[in-house]
């Protein structure tokens, strides 16, 4: 259940955000809510992650759907008792599953945060994949340092 939430809450908040920009934006536009700092800034990103491979719009379809696939699969292979793990796979879903959207729908994915110390600007779905990936990660490491752990304790006896 945790994995459902967390791809609808971050879809949603997604969906809700991007639909923001879009009726109060035009492309190109910037709002400076901490000038120098932070702006926000309606991009149609045609690529992937700043900008990249642009035009290459098949590639990312689908490899989102590979990883909703995988989000979905993994769900119901994680034991229920490692709720970090399955709430990272929930972030990651949503985020993956909030630019796929943009892509079918739209053609190009909508973007809008624009953080000044960096020529980049990225939306909330793409912040969620970093977030889920790195809970994925921290996830992994707390799981190696248990099995470490009780390694040594079975062979300090």
């Amino acid at each position: 259940m945790l994995v459902w939430l967390a791809i609808i809450g971050v879809w949603g908040i997604d969906r809700f955000l991007k639909v923001l920009i879009q009726t109060y934006f035009i492309p190109g536009e910037t709002l400076k809510v901490f000038p120098g700092i932070f702006h926000l800034t309606y991009v149609l990103n045609p690529g992937a992650a700043f900008g990249l491979m642009a035009g290459r719009t098949w590639i990312f379809i689908l490899t989102a759907v590979l990883v909703v696939g995988g989000v979905v699969y993994g769900q119901y292979r994680i034991p229920r008792h490692e709720r970090i793990t399955r709430l990272a796979l929930g972030i990651i879903g949503g985020g993956a599953l909030g630019n796929l959207y943009d892509r079918l729908v739209i053609g190009r994915v909508v973007d809008y945060l624009d953080f000044q110390i960096w020529p980049y600007v990225f939306n909330f779905a793409d912040s969620m994949i970093v977030v889920g990936v790195g809970l994925l990660l921290l996830a992994i490491y707390r799981d190696e340092r248990a099995s470490r752990r009780s390694e040594l304790d079975v062979n300090d006896e």
